[in-house]
C-alpha cells in the first residue's frame, strides 16, 4: 500500500515528525517499507507561463521561450523540452533556486542565447520520477505562486506492508484509525454527505449470484463535461500513491479507493442497454477486458452484465465495451460488495492482478458501497457539473457479514500481557480503532467494525491493545529456569523413536510439499472426488492437497535415480488430506462428516529401488523384493509390540502380483508393495520400485503384553508338509494353525515351499514347523501327537489340504 504522507495527516491530524511518524506505523505492524521524500528543496521555484515559444536560431531541438512568473518582466528561457509550448503553465526554477542534489540555477548562455532560468521536469524537483518533459500544469495554475504551496509540499510517498489479515488498511482511513489510536487523537469526518437527485434516470439491478455478491450500489449521471482533468490535489495524490492520473471519471474511482479502501468502477451509461446484473460466468464466455484482450471465462468467474451479456469482471478488471471515454457525458457509477472467497485467485487464473482484486481478495467492508457513490458523486459533480440520478441500491441482507460482538475480560487482559493496561487507555485505544467498546464488570464488550475482519475472538482484541499500547512498553520478565519434563507415556511410541528405526533399516528422511501437480496425480489415477483442491495456489505445480505420500516418494527418487544413485532408499513422516466425507487413500477409513474442511491424517511411507543391501565384497547384490520390504515395515511395528495381516489386494497404481493391503484387526491401514512398472516409467524410471504407506497411528499405540518367566522344560518341534490350493494365502493358514494349536504353541515357521513335480496343477507344498511348549511340565507324546493331529484336521476341513506323501 503506497501512499502520500501529507494524504494521511489530512484524515488525522498529529504532531508527529516524519521519522516518528514512520516509525510508530512499523511499531503497530503497518511495516514501511519505503519512503520517498518530496518537494524537500524547492525554494525560488515557482508557477509560470510561456508567453511565447520561438525556434533557437542555432539548434533544431531548442526554443527560446519568453516565460511570465510573476515577476515585472518575463524573462527569456533555453528549453529543450518537446512539450514546450506558447500558452502552457509550467513550472520555472529562477535563477538562485537549489533544486534536489544541489544543483543551483544560474544565468547560462546555450548556443549563443542566454537563458535565466530553467523550465523544469517532474524528475528534476525529485516529485515524479517517470516524469518526460516539463511539466504541465492546469490552465488554472496561479502563476508567480510558490511550487510547494500550489502543490502541497514538501510531501513523502510512503509504502508500507500489509499483512493479509489487515485489508481494512488498503485504504488510507483504515491506516489513520491505527494512528489515532496511538497518538490519542481523533480521524476527520469524511465529506460523504448524499447528493441530492436531481433527475429520475436509474438503472435496475439484479444480483443473482448470492453471498458471492450480496450488496450492489450504482447512480446515473447525466451531463457531465467530457474529457475532465482531475483538480491537481487528486492528480497529485494519486501520483504519489503510485497511480498515473487519467481523466476525471477513471481519477475519482481511483481516489475513492485509495482513501476508503472501497473499489468502484465508471460505465459509460450510454453504452449499456438495459438491467444490470450480477451472476457466475457461463463456461464459454469471453469478455475484452480494458486490459486490451479478449479472456475466455469458466463457471467459476463472478461478471457484471448488461441485459445478461458480461461486461466487467467483477472485483477485478471493467469491460472495454462499457469503458470511459473522452467522449463520455453520462456515467454510470459502481461500487459493490464481492466475497473475498468469489475473487480470490480468479485474476490470477487470466494472468490479471489489479488494485481491485489485491482489495476484494482480502475483504472490503460490506457497508462502503453507500458511502463511497455518495462521496464520488460529489467529487465528479464538483468538478464536471451533472445531474445525479437517484441511488439504487440492492441487498441481500442474510448474505452479508455480520457484525461480530466480542467480549474482552479485564483479567485476561492483563494476564496474557503481564501488566495492568489502565481501564481509560484500554476504552481509549478500543475507541479509537472504531471498535465501540462498553464496559462492563469483567472488562468490556466490543463490537467490531464490519471492515475489521480479522477480528473474531478475544485473543484478537488483546493483540489489538498490545500492538498499540506499544510492544517495547511490555514488561520483560524472565523465566524462572523451571524447564517441567514431559511425560512420555509408555502406551505411545514416538515418532522420533519411528524415524530412528527407519533410519537404522538404512533409509533417508525426505520432507516434500504438501501440495502436488495434478498433472502427476493423473499417473496415479487417483480419483477426482479424492482431490483437496487450493483455491489460492502458489503455482499450477502446486495445485493440489497431497492424498498420499508415496507420490512425493517416487518424484525424490526418481531425481535421486536421475544423478546416478542406484540404491535409493527414502521415507517420510507427514500428514496427508483427504475431502471431508470420502475414504481415504490406500486405507479403508472415511470421515463420518460430509460436509466440512478436508481431514488431513499422518501417514508413514517410505520406496526403495535397487539392492536390498548395501555394496559389499562377499557376495552379488540382491535386488529388493516385497519380502525385503515387508521386513522393514514389520520391524516398525514390533515397535509397538503389533502383528500385522497381509492380505492381497491391489490399489490402481499398484503392481497386482506384487502387492498387499495392510491390516491391524478388521481395519486396513495401508498398503505394501511394488508400484506398477507404467507409473514409475512415467516419471522416468524404469527399474523396480517397492515401497508402502499406512496411517501413522496404530504404529505408535503400543501394545500391552503380560510378561512371563521363561519355561524350565524343553520345546519340542514337529515338521508337518500339506499340499493345499495355491490359492489359500500363508496368513489365513497361520491364523487357522494358531487358533486350533492353542497355548501350547511357541512359534510356528514356514521353511519350504514347493510347486512342481509330484503335486498337482493349481497346488503346492507348504513346509511348516510347530514348536510346542509348556510353562508347568514336559510334554509327553500324547500332548504333541494330540496338537499335530487336531491341526491336520483344521487344515484338511478349512482349505481341503492334506498331509503331502
Amino acid at each position: 500500500m503506497k501512499f502520500s504522507e501529507n494524504w494521511l495527516r489530512d484524515q488525522v491530524p498529529s504532531a508527529l515528525t516524519r521519522a516518528e511518524l514512520v516509525s510508530t506505523l512499523t511499531a503497530i505492524g503497518l511495516e514501511v517499507e519505503d519512503v520517498t521524500p518530496l518537494g524537500e528543496s524547492l525554494e525560488g521555484v515557482v508557477v509560470a507561463e510561456i508567453l511565447s515559444a520561438e525556434r533557437h536560431p542555432q539548434a533544431d531541438r531548442l526554443q527560446v521561450c519568453s516565460v511570465a512568473f510573476g515577476g515585472a518582466e518575463p524573462v527569456q528561457i533555453v528549453c529543450g523540452a518537446p512539450n514546450a509550448r506558447a500558452g502552457l503553465k509550467t513550472v520555472l526554477a529562477t535563477v538562485g533556486a537549489v533544486l534536489p542534489g544541489d544543483f543551483t540555477i544560474k544565468p547560462a548562455k546555450l548556443r549563443g542565447v542566454e537563458s535565466f532560468g530553467m523550465l523544469c521536469s517532474g524528475k528534476e524537483l525529485a516529485i515524479d520520477e517517470g516524469a518526460a518533459g516539463i511539466m504541465e500544469l492546469p490552465a488554472d495554475a496561479p502563476v508567480g505562486t510558490p511550487l510547494r504551496e500550489y502543490l502541497a509540499l514538501p510531501d513523502a510517498s510512503i509504502e508500507i506492508k500489509l499483512t493479509p489479515n489487515r485489508a481494512d488498511c488498503f485504504g488510507i482511513r483504515g491506516i489513520a484509525y491505527d494512528v489515532a489510536a496511538v497518538t490519542g487523537g481523533a480521524v476527520s469526518p469524511l465529506d460523504a454527505e448524499p447528493v441530492d437527485s436531481s433527475v429520475t434516470d436509474q438503472r435496475i439491478v439484479n444480483l443473482q449470484a448470492g453471498a458471492d455478491a450480496p450488496r450492489y450500489v450504482g447512480r446515473v449521471i447525466r451531463g457531465v463535461r467530457a474529457n475532465v482533468q482531475s483538480p491537481i490535489y487528486m492528480q497529485e495524490r494519486l501520483r504519489r500513491s503510485g497511480i498515473k492520473p487519467i481523466n476525471l471519471y477513471v481519477d475519482v474511482t481511483a481516489y475513492v479507493m485509495l482513501e476508503l479502501g472501497q473499489p468502484m468502477h465508471a460505465f459509460d451509461n450510454d453504452r449499456l442497454q438495459g438491467e444490470i446484473g450480477v451472476r457466475k460466468s457461463r463456461a464459454g464466455e469471453s469478455l475484452m477486458l480494458l486490459d486490451g484482450r479478449e479472456h475466455k471465462l469458466d463457471d467459476s468467474f463472478l461478471v457484471v452484465t448488461d441485459n445478461d451479456a458480461p461486461i466487467a469482471l467483477a472485483g477485478i478488471m471493467g469491460g472495454e465495451s462499457s469503458k470511459v471515454s473522452d467522449t463520455t457525458v453520462n456515467l454510470f457509477l459502481e461500487a459493490a460488495h464481492f466475497a473475498p472467497a468469489s475473487i480470490m485467485g480468479q485474476g490470477r487464473k487470466l494472468g490479471l492482478h489489479t488494485d481491485a482484486s489485491h482489495r476484494f481478495e482480502r475483504g472490503v467492508d460490506p457497508e462502503l458501497p453507500g458511502i463511497a457513490i455518495e462521496y464520488a458523486t460529489r467529487l465528479i459533480v464538483e468538478n464536471a457539473g451533472g445531474e445525479a440520478g437517484p441511488v439504487t441500491a440492492v441487498t441481500l441482507a442474510d448474505q452479508l457479514p455480520v457484525a461480530r460482538t466480542i467480549a474482552l475480560r479485564r483479567d485476561r487482559l492483563s494476564s496474557l500481557l503481564g501488566m495492568q493496561v489502565p481501564d481509560e487507555r484500554v476504552a481509549q485505544i478500543l475507541g479509537s480503532l472504531g471498535l465501540q467498546p462498553v464496559t462492563s464488570s469483567e472488562g468490556w464488550s466490543v463490537t467490531a467494525p464490519t471492515r475489521r475482519f480479522d477480528l473474531e475472538i478475544e485473543e484478537d482484541l488483546i493483540e489489538e491493545v498490545a500492538r498499540i499500547y506499544g510492544y517495547d512498553a511490555l514488561p520483560m520478565t524472565l523465566p524462572n529456569g523451571d524447564a517441567p519434563l514431559k511425560t512420555v507415556s509408555e502406551a505411545t511410541v514416538p515418532a522420533g523413536s519411528v524415524r530412528r528405526q527407519l533410519a537404522a533399516r538404512d533409509y533417508r528422511e525426505t520432507i516434500n510439499y504438501a501440495f502436488v501437480d495434478a498433472g502427476d496425480l493423473a499417473h496415479w489415477q487417483v480419483d477426482e472426488s479424492l482431490r483437496v483442491e487450493l483455491a489460492n495456489p502458489l503455482s499450477a505445480e502446486l495445485a493440489v492437497m497431497r492424498p498420499g505420500l508415496l507420490p512425493g516418494l517416487l518424484s525424490a527418487a526418481a531425481r535421486n535415480l536421475a544423478r546416478q544413485q542406484a540404491r535409493v532408499r527414502l521415507f517420510e513422516l507427514g500428514n496427508v488430506f483427504t475431502p471431508a466425507g470420502q475414504q481415504a487413500w490406500v486405507t479403508s477409513k472415511a470421515s463420518d462428516v460430509a460436509d466440512g474442511a478436508p481431514v488431513h491424517t499422518q501417514r508413514v511411507a517410505a520406496v526403495a529401488v535397487g539392492s536390498a543391501h548395501g555394496e559389499q565384497w562377499s557376495g552379488n547384490p540382491t535386488p529388493v523384493d516385497f519380502y525385503a520390504i515387508k521386513g522393514d515395515l514389520e520391524s516398525l511395528a514390533a515397535l509397538a509390540g503389533l502383528t500385522l495381516s497381509f492380505e492381497s489386494g491391489a490399489p490402481t497404481f499398484a503392481h497386482p502380483g506384487r502387492s498387499a493391503m495392510v491390516r491391524v484387526g478388521d481395519e486396513i491401514v495401508g498398503w505394501i508393495g511394488q508400484l506398477h512398472p507404467q507409473l514409475a516409467a512415467a516419471f522416468g524410471v524404469d527399474v523396480p520400485v517397492y515401497g508402502y504407506e499406512l496411517d501413522l497411528a496404530p504404529l505408535t499405540q503400543r501394545v500391552g503384553k503380560s510378561v512371563q518367566a521363561l519355561s524350565k522344560f524343553p520345546s519340542v518341534r514337529r515338521d508337518l508338509a500339506f499340499v493345499l490350493p495355491q490359492t489359500v494365502q500363508w496368513g489365513l493358514v497361520a491364523q487357522t494353525i494358531k487358533q486350533t494349536a492353542g497355548p501350547l504353541l511357541k512359534e510356528l515357521v514356514l521353511f519350504d515351499q514347493y510347486a512342481g513335480k509330484g503335486i498337482a496343477e493349481g497346488y503346492r507344498s507348504l513346509a511348516i514347523g510347530l514348536v510346542l511348549q509348556d510353562a508347568q511340565r514336559t510334554l509327553t507324546d500324547t500332548d504333541v501327537e494330540g496338537v499335530v493331529t487336531a491341526v491336520v484336521a483344521a487344515m484338511n476341513a478349512e482349505f481341503g489340504a492334506s498331509i503331502r506323501g
